[in-house]
């Protein structure tokens, strides 16, 4: 397995205990909204991957902590790419 495939795997883990887990709410909700809009599971998870992406850099690259009001905010403005 590609290292790019096992790190979006380990994402995709993450999200989903999010969502299962409700925390935070807000990406459950999120997860939801996508979905109503017409996208597909994958295709949500995909979208939250990328917000989800941006604060495990900062995490593991910078050693900065993750950032839940930035994570948040990039959700509630999905699908618009995160920033």
């Amino acid at each position: 397995m590609k290292t790019n495939e096992l790190f979006k795997n380990q994402i995709f883990e993450i999200i989903e205990n999010q969502i299962r887990e409700n925390n935070p709410k807000e990406t459950n909700t999120t997860y939801k909204r996508l979905i109503e809009l017409g996208y597909s599971k994958t295709e949500s998870k995909e979208f939250i991957s990328q917000c989800m992406a941006i604060e495990l850099l900062d995490v593991l690259e910078y050693k900065k902590p993750f950032n839940e009001t930035r994570y948040v905010g990039n959700l509630k403005n999905l699908p618009k790419e995160p920033s």
